[in-house]
């Protein structure tokens, strides 16, 4: 039977159950143990016995080139005529399987999320997306970033969502839009605004009136960019999810029926669909909704809730991790290439689709990551490489040409070629030679707010009335005596006695002594938001800055100067106009320290290397790169040359502990 395959139109016929052409080859191996081994082998096809280890295997069914799929008809640009979009289909002696416009179709999807790579990239990564033969792209749409303040809306640059939904459609792929509002993605309070936590009574992810109000405006908005982009109006968004992972928030039944109703009214036509862990599906779906499910591994019980809500549609595995994130102060743990092949191989021969989470992570550039907080609050690194199918940078992995081999043997047309690899550079150290002290710069941010008790960092009245958002605070207050110092801060506090340090508050620790003191000194608290809890009910309660009171021996200090340090562009704008000091040698406190990058006449990508440097954030050209701490994972910040300059390039850091020496370019990263 080698060479031989259906032709094009039979392959595509809407109704031909080819997988019972295909159930003939398997019968010899199912006998030998050689299907994919799943407990509930009523639901599937091919099955025999429950996947009982979790030890790495070889790849032991088979593939027969015979029996291929043809799809390169079903994509954005050949498929003009519209009318029905993805549907799930019940099938009879069969899995149940996904239609597009009547064709029989499997997404083969892949994560990129637009706001984590350099808008300049967005074509490469797609494109790579397409040729290692995945035929759709999964994203998030980040609410805080979107409107930063409130009506307010941010659609430009790394943030123009219509252009990278519009880019995949010219590259031939297609679309699967998860609007949240809640997002997770490892993002600072999960993709919610930060100003939703002024009101202490705002219930977030419930139907409390003050929460879904801020809702239907964001919606109100996005959805009406996002509706001309769908299928059956000649776009490339064959699905859209609601919210995301509720079954593990499950704090109003009436929330998620409230969302779905949401986006029907304002015209979501596409496939909806719920995603949830395989042991919340209870929880998380939607009567009339797709449920799906996330998943590492198959396990005896994956599909138990999933079968119990839904027996007749066919399964999509909304998030298969092929890696997992970082947080700062844990080891990176890789995941097996040969376990993803694998576990991908049982997805096809199940008629089970996919989405790989991640493709391709990117960076959480800025401060725009969140953090975890089960038994203690750690926050996620700046590099959201993910172990994913791309690295953070782009390049290509086992696991990409592992997955390739794998997609080209089931397709009848051969896949796109391969695009060409970005190379890196190693550009001459740096040596950092002038410097600001934090105290020198103050002249230089927006005017501070006077209260007369402390502010958490949201309910600063900046910005319209809609507080900070990331970044750090600056609390000052007059103090004329000693004794021990009592604050609620969040995340991590350093205290000053006018320049000198007296120590940092992080996790438990909520007290410093300060010394006896002769005449009144200032007191300064600078505090930093690492990140918000983006998982758990503990996104309710992640105010940051000053929470509580300050006290000194039981009693509260008042009259309070609160500076907000959110190192936007405009900052180091002005910043330019300062007279820097020659670095001193071990400068201890938090300062800015200033640079030169030379890129050459043809910039290209690196990773910046600090290890001489403690803790801090990285700016280059007025961009943020993220932060550095030398406690790791993470040993080294991606610098993407889209966003050099040829020849001379601006470098500040704000290093928050003590002074370092060079920072080093290198071409390959340190995780």
């Amino acid at each position: 039977m080698d060479g031989w395959a259906p032709s094009p139109e039979v392959m595509a016929r809407p109704h031909l159950a080819w997988r019972r052409i295909l159930c003939i080859f398997f019968l010899p191996f199912i006998s030998s143990g050689f299907a994919p081994r799943i407990k509930y082998t009523d639901k599937f096809i091919f099955g025999k016995e429950p996947l009982t280890s979790s030890k790495p295997r070889a790849s032991t069914v088979p593939f027969f080139p015979a029996v291929r799929f043809n799809w390169s008809h079903l994509t954005p640009l050949e498929l003009k005529d519209r009318s029905v979009g993805l549907q799930a289909e019940e099938g009879v002696g069969r899995n149940p399987y996904f239609t597009l416009e009547g064709h029989e179709f499997l997404i083969f999807g892949g994560s990129i999320h637009y706001f984590r790579v350099p808008r300049e990239y967005w074509r490469d990564r797609l494109l790579k997306l397409r040729a290692c033969g995945f035929n759709t792209v999964t994203t998030y749409v980040p609410w805080n970033l979107h409107e930063p303040e409130s009506g307010k809306f941010d659609f430009s640059g790394n943030l123009d969502l219509e252009a990278f939904v519009l880019l995949a459609a010219e590259v031939g792929l297609w679309v699967i839009l998860r609007p949240g509002p809640y997002v997770c993605s490892e993002l600072d309070l999960g993709g919610l605004p930060s100003r939703l936590l002024q009101d202490p009574t705002t219930q977030l992810r419930t139907t409390n009136r003050t929460f879904v109000e801020a809702v239907d405006k964001y919606f109100d908005h996005l959805i009406a960019r996002v509706v001309p982009l769908q299928y059956r109006k000649g776009g490339p968004i064959i699905a859209v999810q609601v919210e995301n992972e509720y079954g593990s928030f499950n704090k109003d039944k009436n929330y998620m029926p409230y969302l779905h109703k949401a986006l029907l009214e304002r015209g979501v036509v596409e496939l909806l669909l719920t995603s949830d862990n395989t042991n919340k599906v209870l929880n998380g779906h939607i009567k009339g909704v797709l449920a799906t499910i996330n998943m590492n591994s198959f396990r005896a019980d994956t599909f138990e809730q999933l079968f119990k809500v839904q027996k007749n549609k066919p399964i999509l595995i909304m998030e298969y991790w092929v890696g997992w994130f970082d947080t700062w102060g844990k080891r990176h743990t890789p995941t097996d290439a040969g376990d993803v092949e694998n576990t991908v191989t049982e997805f096809i021969q199940l008629d089970i689709s996919f989405n790989v989470y991640m493709f391709h992570g990117g960076t959480n550039f800025g401060f725009m990551n969140g953090g975890i907080h089960f038994t203690h609050y750690r926050a996620v690194i700046t590099s959201y490489d993910y172990d994913a199918v791309l690295t953070e940078a782009g390049d290509y992995t086992d696991k990409y040409f592992k997955l390739r081999k794998l997609f080209q043997s089931v397709f009848v047309t051969p896949l796109p070629l391969l695009p060409k690899p970005t190379h890196k550079a190693v550009y001459p150290s740096m040596r950092l030679s002038l410097y600001l002290p934090l105290w020198d710069v103050l002249q230089y941010l927006n005017r501070p707010v006077v209260s007369r008790t402390p502010l958490n960092m949201e309910n600063l009245p900046i910005h319209g009335g809609n507080g900070q958002a990331f970044g750090l605070v600056l609390y000052e207050a007059t103090i004329c005596s000693g004794g021990r110092l009592h604050v609620e801060a969040r995340d991590a506090a350093q205290v000053f006695l006018n320049e000198t340090s007296l120590g940092i508050l992080a996790d438990e620790t909520q007290n410093v002594d300060v010394p006896t003191i002769t005449e009144c000194q200032l007191l300064r608290i600078l505090v930093e938001n690492q990140g918000r809890v983006n998982f758990s009910w503990k996104i309710q309660d992640q105010r940051k800055g000053i929470i509580g009171s300050v006290t000194i021996n039981s009693v509260p200090l008042e009259n309070f100067t609160i500076y907000s340090l959110e190192m936007r562009t405009s900052f180091f704008r002005r910043l330019r106009t300062a007279i820097w000091r020659p670095v001193s040698d071990d400068h201890l406190g938090p300062a800015f320290y200033l640079g030169t990058l030379k890129a050459g006449s043809s910039p290209r990508d690196t990773f910046l290397a600090l290890p001489s440097w403690k803790y801090g954030f990285v700016f280059i050209n007025g961009r943020n790169l993220g932060r550095y701490w030398n406690i790791g994972p993470q040993g080294t910040l991606y610098l993407p040359g889209a966003w050099l300059n040829p020849g001379n390039n601006e470098i500040i850091l704000f290093e928050k502990r003590k002074s370092g020496s060079y920072i080093y370019s290198t071409d390959k990263p340190v995780l």
